[in-house]
This record gives structure tokens, C-alpha cells and sequence, in this order.
């Protein structure tokens, strides 16, 4: 769960399973060995997120020549998840998904879930967030494509209806994030803005660098999208890391919270010997 105490490391796998639950399997099994306290994906109803016209539209893929067939073939049903659900189980492993519907929202209420994701594409839609609100499951909120005002009328919205929120994140949606785009100072504008509720980041850009920074800047929980195969098929697959670089995400987290260390000065008794033979004098 997310606390102070320790970064909560979420791996996006969202629909980068190309709608294989083999692959998915395999990524949630990656993400455990890399160190991950989650996975997450997306869930859609599609005849509800998109319009006839859209599902129409020509798009050709392995799934067919239509958008709609695109769609419905990412698209993981009850029996897929329940094997996810079974499979992080026995990892012991969380998991939980962005909803981009009231319908799928209430799918997910299916599952003993900690958290619910609202999307950044989500947070302009009241009457979702005041769903997802009232299923009294702690709610991850991101803030891409939002300014400041708006992330705040988001919150209220939510804490009005009753809802709590687990962790704001930090967010740029762009795909991959130019770095001069990151503004990880925004972490600390959300952090003094919403005292009472932790702070993370959902990073999109090339290399580890800045989520690693975030951590050190005070995320206490980072998320990012991977993939077993960058070089895959899909709309997410460039701006994903693979599981090799999310291990080394994760091992450079870890190192950096033992070297952020407690804040007190004091010498350490590796020090005394040597302070022993240097010093000539302790007259102060």
C-alpha cells in the first residue's frame, strides 16, 4: 500500500498486452521479479467509450480492418481477469485498473482491489469521478492535460462526494515526454497545494532518470508503462520501458532510499577510527 514510508512502484502494463493474456501473464511474473508493489491496466466498455462512427472507422490491425475490431480485441473480459486476478495472487502482487467508464468502474468492484486509477483523460468527467468516488475504494488521480485549477476542482470533486484519495500523480501525457515537458517541481506545487493527500508520479518519457529524481523530490509512489517488446505493436509500446530497465528502475529507487538515509547529523562509528588518526586535535 502506498505510505511515507517506502515508493509504491506501479507497472503499467495497460493495453500493452495487445490483448494476449498469455503476454499479460508473463509481464505481471516480470514486473514481481523486477521488485514491482503493482500492475495496472485499462478497462473499457467499448460501445460506450466510443461512438458508432469511431468503431467504424478504417484502421487496419491483426484483429481486423476497423477500429472497433481493434478495440474489442485489446479488450480483456471476466475470464481474463480472473486469471490476472489469480495470478497476482499467488505473486502476491497488487493489481488494479483505469476505468474509462461507469461500467467498467463497476466490473472492477468485482475484484478485491486496492485502488481504482482515474486516468488523466478521465478527470474533466464529473459524473465518473463522482462514481468512482461513491464505490469508497481509495482513488489514484492523475494530472495530465490539467492546470493547476482544474486539478483542484478535480480533488473537490471527489472529496465531495465522499471519495478518498490515495495519491495525486504528477503527469505530462506525452508519449514519449520531452524533458524540458517533466516539470518535476510540479511535485512539490501539488504537494503544498494538497497537504493532506501523498504525492506521486506517472512518468512517460525516455530513460529513468527523472522517476528516479521524483522519488528523491518526494513521490512517494512512481508509475510506468512497459513492455516485453518496445519494438511491438502499439500505440504505448515507444514511450514504455522494458522489464530489464524496469528491474533497474527499481533497484535505483531502492538504493536511493537507503542513501536519503534519516537526516541526522551525527558520526557513525565507521567514522570514529578514522577521525581517531586524522584529527590532531578536539579542542572545539
Amino acid at each position: 500500500m502506498i505510505s511515507n514510508d517506502r515508493c509504491y512502484v506501479i507497472a503499467e502494463i495497460g493495453i500493452n498486452h495487445n490483448g494476449d493474456l498469455g503476454k499479460a501473464l508473463e509481464m505481471i511474473r516480470q514486473a514481481k521479479a523486477a521488485g514491482c508493489d503493482a500492475v495496472k491496466f485499462q478497462k473499457r466498455t467499448i460501445d460506450v467509450v466510443y461512438t458508432p462512427e469511431e468503431l467504424a472507422r478504417p484502421r487496419e490491425s491483426v484483429f481486423g480492418d476497423t477500429n472497433g475490431a481493434l478495440k474489442y480485441g485489446l479488450e480483456f473480459g471476466t475470464a481474463e481477469y480472473d486469471e490476472i486476478d489469480r495470478t497476482c495472487q499467488g505473486l502476491e502482487l497488487d493489481w488494479f485498473a483505469s476505468p474509462w467508464d461507469e461500467g467498467s468502474v463497476d466490473f472492477l468492484m468485482n475484484y478485491d482491489n486496492p485502488y481504482i486509477k482515474v486516468a488523466s483523460a478521465m478527470v474533466t468527467d464529473k459524473d465518473f469521478l463522482v462514481h468512482c468516488a461513491k464505490t469508497g475504494r481509495d482513488l489514484l488521480v492523475s494530472t495530465g492535460m490539467s492546470d493547476l485549477p482544474l486539478v483542484k476542482r478535480v480533488v473537490g470533486t471527489i472529496l465531495d462526494a465522499g471519495g478518498r484519495i490515495a495519491c495525486i500523480y504528477h503527469c505530462t501525457s506525452t508519449y514519449p515526454t520531452r524533458d524540458e515537458d517533466i516539470n518535476l517541481a510540479g511535485l512539490d506545487t501539488i504537494a503544498k497545494t494538497f497537504p493532506g493527500i501523498p504525492v506521486g508520479y506517472s512518468g512517460h518519457e525516455n530513460g529513468l532518470m527523472p522517476t528516479v529524481a521524483a522519488v528523491a523530490m518526494g513521490a512517494v509512489s512512481v508509475e510506468r508503462h512497459v513492455t516485453l517488446d518496445r519494438g511491438d505493436w502499439g500505440s504505448d509500446q515507444a514511450a514504455s520501458i522494458e522489464m530489464d530497465e524496469l528491474g533497474e528502475l527499481v533497484a535505483q529507487i531502492r538504493r536511493l532510499e537507503v542513501v536519503r538515509g534519516d537526516g541526522i547529523i551525527k558520526i557513525y562509528d565507521e567514522e570514529r577510527p578514522i577521525a581517531e588518526k586524522l584529527r590532531r586535535k578536539n579542542t572545539v
